[in-house]
């Protein structure tokens, strides 16, 4: 899930989970930051102050986990180094550590790796059906996402490159992965979206949706709006901003659908519920259960 800050990434997200769950999925939401960190929205949802770092279940079929670049430094020492307590030994290296922190990329190769190991296979199964990122704000986003041809350049031979070719396998190729950009009826967020796939499609990573957030209701033809319009410029009309907001709603839809004809947005509507009653609520709008 990517898309400019404030547009309820993190609403949807938990939404997706919950109504893949209800379809019989295996679920899997997760974040990218720290296990001990300052509290996070997506677990709040779910009603955790933050995700632990190994998958745990948060909801009935949907699980949930942070994607913590220090796990991500130690998965691939274990990869690495055949014996894992030498593995560990290197995590416990200060100068090592110190490495990791200050070497520009590598914290973003920890959690890439980190997401890697959950989406292989496990005995000839994935462990999930559909893994949920929510990825921070789009110019993380695309730092993320344009990682791999970074460190394919520098590093083009060895095991780092080796997984992230294995990643790209995954992460850019439409059957098994693409982004989904959420957005809000408006010209700002829907003309960073707008940029925002472009530069999806630069990292060649596929674009598998669009979502909307917060469509206002509307229940004027455009004769009515007009005349309320007209009026409301002569007397106080209460809910004006709600009417003008509800045309502006609808241009701000058209503009997309102009900027990326080959994707059809889902639009997802106001609520006026919060929390994890929201989350139900736009759960079954995406199942088609609530309009």
């Amino acid at each position: 899930m990517a898309g400019k800050g404030g547009v309820g990434r993190s609403t949807l997200t938990a939404a997706l989970g919950v109504a893949g769950a209800a379809a019989g999925k295996r679920m899997l939401v997760a974040e990218i930051g720290e296990p001990d960190g300052p509290y996070s929205p997506l677990a709040r949802l779910f009603g955790r102050d933050n995700f632990p770092v190994e998958p745990v279940e948060v909801a009935d079929g949907v699980d949930g986990c942070v994607l913590y670049a220090r796990r991500g430094h130690q998965l691939f020492m274990e990869y690495v180094l055949p014996v894992r307590a030498l593995a560990m030994a290197a995590m416990r290296s200060k100068a090592l550590e110190r490495m990791l922190v200050a070497v520009p990329s590598f914290h973003e190769m920890g959690v890439y790796y980190h997401l890697l190991t959950l989406i292989r296979e496990v005995d000839g199964r994935r462990p999930y059906d559909c893994i949920l990122l929510d990825m921070p704000a789009t110019g993380h986003a695309l730092a993320l996402t344009g990682l791999p041809d970074v460190l394919l350049e520098l590093m083009p031979v060895g095991p780092i490159a080796k997984a992230f070719r294995e990643g790209q396998a995954y992460l850019n190729d439409p059957v098994y992965g693409g982004a989904l950009v959420v957005t809000l009826p408006e010209e700002l967020p829907v003309t960073e979206s707008l940029e925002l796939m472009e530069g999806l499609r630069e990292t060649r990573v596929p674009v598998a949706g669009v979502i909307v957030n917060k469509i206002m209701g509307d229940e004027f033809t455009d004769e009515e709006r007009e005349a309320m319009l007209a009026l409301s410029e002569r007397v106080p009309v209460y809910g004006r901003g709600r009417l003008v907001g509800a045309a502006t709603a609808r241009d701000a839809v058209e503009t997309l659908r102009r900027g990326a004809p080959q994707v059809d947005p889902v639009l997802v509507p106001e609520f006026a519920t919060r929390g994890a009653a929201l989350t139900a609520d736009i759960a079954a709008s995406l199942a088609g259960g609530k309009a």
